[in-house]
């Protein structure tokens, strides 16, 4: 088990309720999926869905049960962030041609050619709106969670007792029994996401608590600013929801959609809504949106349209305003994008983003 090799161990800690993209990020040990990339492909699960629905059903688009349908709105994301397990198994089979089964299911250890639980290389647990994953890194298997704030070791010998008893409490327990990627032993590979995710494996090993070393506190690394998520530099407001419980990170975000827009000043001009670029076509950003109304839609914009062309796209979809303004935030906890009006949608970030919509 032990070795000269430095391994490091990627661990997400809890931003707004996207503790399922967390779950993912972990059990591959990369800052592999982005809430935009997840949000894209429950769009896509909901489109199919629907268009069986629309095709099987008699009535077609005007059946009870596909009304019923639109009315509940996505099946696959909730304006928290949460995801469903669909959307966490397309994401893994689309970017690692990995398979996520349930750990009970009858024919699992027969098709991955496991005797048991020990053999199997990662899971994620899920109960509720929570997921955390469990990942085998170097002999040992790691606890993972994202509301924790380390990584927590799970013996051998304990492992089907842990996963029993997450079980019996009422978490489902899903398997990547062989193939995950390989974990990092490099510097360069631990310098991708934020660095205080980054844990240095040995120190972990040794119980060293507080004076473990991550990637943030490493003496050998070059002085500077971290890398986010979203690819630009560290700040300390990205510690501002450390230490909050789930329920009080629901609260955040429900009340951060619900309070007043900030109304900056803009240029006045109005924008005209130009023709929708062509799938496939160079710059283009594609965008989900849930209008005022409660249905959804998706639409493509140049990435050098300004965020002034987003809001004319609702305006023209949205005809039951009455005078009303205009109210569009995006991202996890929602967040007003008046401020970000004469931005191009390039700068502002907003290709994959889910954008919910309203009157006010």
């Amino acid at each position: 088990m032990s070795s000269e090799t430095e391994y490091w161990i990627y661990h997400e800690k809890q931003q707004a309720l996207l503790c399922g993209q967390h779950a993912l990020n972990n059990l591959v040990q990369a800052n592999a999926f982005s809430a935009g990339q997840l949000a894209e492909i429950a769009y896509q699960l909901d489109q199919m869905e629907l268009d069986y629905m629309a095709q099987n059903d008699e009535g077609g688009r005007n059946s009870k049960d596909y009304l019923n349908r639109i009315a509940e709105g996505s099946g696959n994301v909730d304006p928290s962030g949460n995801f469903s397990i669909e959307v966490l198994r397309s994401a893994l089979k689309t970017k690692y041609s990995l398979d996520l089964p349930n750990v009970l299911a009858k024919d699992v250890n027969e098709r991955f050619g496991v005797g048991d639980v020990t053999e199997m290389e990662g899971f994620i647990c899920n109960k509720d709106a929570h997921w955390f994953a469990i990942r085998m890194i170097n002999g040992r298997f790691w606890n993972l969670n994202s509301m924790d704030e380390r990584p927590k070791i799970i013996s051998h010998f304990k492992l089907a007792t842990e996963i029993a008893g997450f079980q019996s409490s009422g978490y489902t327990v899903f398997c990547v029994p062989k193939g995950l990627p390989s974990a990092c032993t490099t510097k360069a590979g631990s310098s991708v996401g934020l660095p205080q995710y980054w844990w240095k494996e040995d120190d972990l090993v040794k119980g060293k608590g507080k004076d473990a070393v991550t990637a943030a506190t490493d003496t050998w690394r070059t002085a500077g600013s971290g890398m986010r998520l979203d690819g630009g530099s560290t700040s300390a407001s990205g510690n501002l929801i450390e230490g909050l419980t789930e329920d009080e990170m629901l609260q955040m975000a429900l009340s951060a959609s619900l309070e007043p827009a900030t109304i900056a000043t803009t240029s006045g001009e109005k924008i005209t809504l130009t023709l929708e670029p062509q799938a496939g076509a160079p710059g283009t950003a594609k965008i989900l949106f849930r209008l005022p109304n409660g249905s959804r839609s998706a639409r493509r914009f140049l990435e050098s349209d300004s965020v002034g062309m987003v809001y004319a796209y609702v305006e023209s979809e949205s005809k039951d305003g009455q005078g009303k303004r205009l109210d569009l935030r995006f991202g996890f906890p929602p967040k007003e994008m008046q401020s970000i009006r004469t931005k191009t949608i390039g700068e502002a970030s907003l290709s994959g983003e889910a954008i919910q919509c309203r009157f006010v």
